[in-house]
């Protein structure tokens, strides 16, 4: 295992559970500091306990943004003020039409999906200018493919993450920092596998991606540079089918893959 003081270091939200803490696991096993972050206290002590001395918790919400930006620089501090990995992988999800859905749980899907990684990749900047090869990892959604009934929301606030993506893997790739995300459908997690509404794009699709194939995804992203990582054959051929329809057939291509 590397020096602690010398291994490279990624950044993960949303790290106590799901995607965020198969990634911990997948980079602290090969030797990396890992910053773990979540706002819930109990699980997330139960993977530092795990993963040990390559790993460093801190308890705190994306959408405090001070709160999240005093981690990261304590994280950073220790590998001599920078960072090399931003992994923004916290995120909510709710399958219910828009209007079936309250007010607020609408912002809080684009709170944290959208503000939350803004304000992560805002406070990482400074610490990820000082590595070389850096990179901003985002968890989007093969739903910012294309807006799909019962998750309009979240889609939007997955088409932002696009957008955000997009726009500075061409403003920073001059500073030696990488800019991209990771499009995959449904994952084998607690927010889907638990979800309260589960969608009828469940029922038609299934969930079959797992956790530990999207870290897979992650740690290529950090060794190669694509700016949308997308993680199964599935994924890809979704994508390609909506790239070769013509724009005014798309509505009905959605409605028959999710059963409107």
């Amino acid at each position: 295992m590397n020096d602690i003081t010398t291994a490279r270091a990624i950044f993960i939200t949303g790290a106590a559970s799901g995607i965020g803490l198969e990634t911990a696991r997948r980079f602290a096993a090969k030797g990396w500091r890992v910053g773990l972050c979540d706002r819930n206290e109990a699980p997330l002590a139960k993977v530092q306990e795990e993963l040990g001395e390559p790993a460093q918790s801190f308890v705190a919400d994306v959408l405090d943004a001070g709160g999240l930006a005093t981690a990261i620089a304590a994280f950073a501090e220790a590998s001599h003020g920078k960072l090399d990995v931003l992994f923004n992988c916290a995120g909510i999800l709710d399958m219910r039409t828009f209007a079936d859905t309250p007010l607020e749980k609408l912002h809080a899907v684009m709170d944290v999906n959208v503000n939350g990684v803004v304000n992560g990749i805002h406070a990482a900047l400074p610490f990820l200018r000082k590595a070389p090869d850096a990179r901003i990892i985002t968890m989007s959604s093969a739903a910012s493919i294309y807006g799909l009934p019962e998750h309009a929301i979240y889609c939007a606030s997955k088409f932002a993450v696009r957008g955000l993506t997009e726009g500075l893997n061409i403003e920073l790739e001059a500073e030696g920092i990488w800019v991209c995300d990771i499009m995959v459908a449904y994952v084998k997690t607690p927010m889907v596998l638990a979800a309260d509404h589960p969608s009828k794009t469940i029922e038609l699709l299934g969930v079959n991606v797992t956790p530990e194939q999207v870290a897979e995804t992650v740690e290529k992203a950090v060794n190669g540079k694509q700016v949308h990582w997308l993680v199964t054959e599935g994924d890809e051929q979704f994508a390609a089918l909506f790239a070769q329809t013509a724009w005014e057939d798309r509505p009905a291509l959605a409605r028959q893959i999710t059963g409107y």
